[in-house]
């Protein structure tokens, strides 16, 4: 595929995708991820990519990842063969990534995504794409996952293009389908939109959260746990000048970048 045939693909969706490749390469990298890789070779980069901190929002970006791709493993090292609901997946390639033989893994997105995936990505008998996304919840009637099994519904970047109105809505909608879940959310703190938080990798989101346990406790007041974790807190050489800064302003720990919320009810 010669460059003026590579894919056209939107940057919001190509940007997340191009950024795990980029971390790949790096020595120091989080996450290993060869099919975005692969992936971007078939791609056109689009200017709008570049823009902003490169590097810190790749840093950012791929210790979102790491943090999620860890409560994944724990899910399945607990249910092998449970599934996994990935809503707004985009380009994502965590299946690929994680895939224990065993579990079964259910795509969502709109279907203009679904179709850059189809031609990204490769098909396995236990992995599935529907159409649907936290606005349009009609799929939580349809969804092919048998009664009873363990449930770990996943967002890594939806919910930050959502009011907090919406993402109430969508978390309440969960804890009626399903009567016992797991859920691991990305959300953005109230401190995002500063010029400091930019710096730190943070973009424009549609929300912002103070205190994001006690929100997500109040729209699921029967979860059974709520903890949250700032991608600030991981252990890397690239976050000790950020992490010497915060000694100083604990308080601002989860409210300066998107942090990773899992709850369980």
């Amino acid at each position: 595929m010669t460059r003026s045939q590579r894919y056209q693909i939107p940057a919001n969706l190509l940007q997340p995708l191009w950024l795990r490749s980029r971390e790949s390469l790096a020595d120091d990298g989080l996450i290993y991820d060869p099919i975005a890789a692969a992936a971007c070779q078939q791609c056109h980069l689009a200017p709008e990519c570049l823009t902003g901190d490169i590097n810190q929002r790749q840093l950012l970006h791929a210790t979102l990842t790491y943090q999620c791709d860890q409560q994944v493993k724990s899910f399945l090292k607990q249910h092998p063969s449970g599934w996994i609901v990935n809503v707004g997946a985009g380009l994502d390639t965590r299946f690929y990534r994680l895939d224990n033989g065993r579990c079964h893994w259910l795509e969502l997105d709109i279907n203009e995504n679904l179709l850059w995936r189809q031609r990204l990505f490769h098909t396995n008998e236990r992995y599935h794409m529907r159409c649907g996304s936290v606005t349009d919840t009609e799929w939580l009637n349809l969804l092919p996952v048998p009664e009873g099994v363990p449930v770990l519904i996943v967002c890594e970047q939806a919910l930050l293009e959502c009011k907090q109105a919406q993402m109430a809505s969508f978390v309440q909608m969960l804890g009626r389908r399903f009567n016992h879940a797991q859920a691991c959310f990305v959300v953005a703190g109230d401190k995002c939109h500063s010029r400091l938080a930019k710096k730190m990798g943070s973009a424009d989101y549609q929300h912002g959260l103070a205190d994001p346990a006690a929100s997500v406790l109040g729209w699921l007041p029967w979860a059974e746990k709520v903890s949250v974790v700032s991608p600030i807190e991981r252990d890397c050489s690239r976050w000790k000048p950020w992490q010497r800064w915060l000694t100083k302003m604990p308080f601002l720990k989860y409210r300066m970048t998107p942090v990773l919320v899992h709850l369980r009810w």
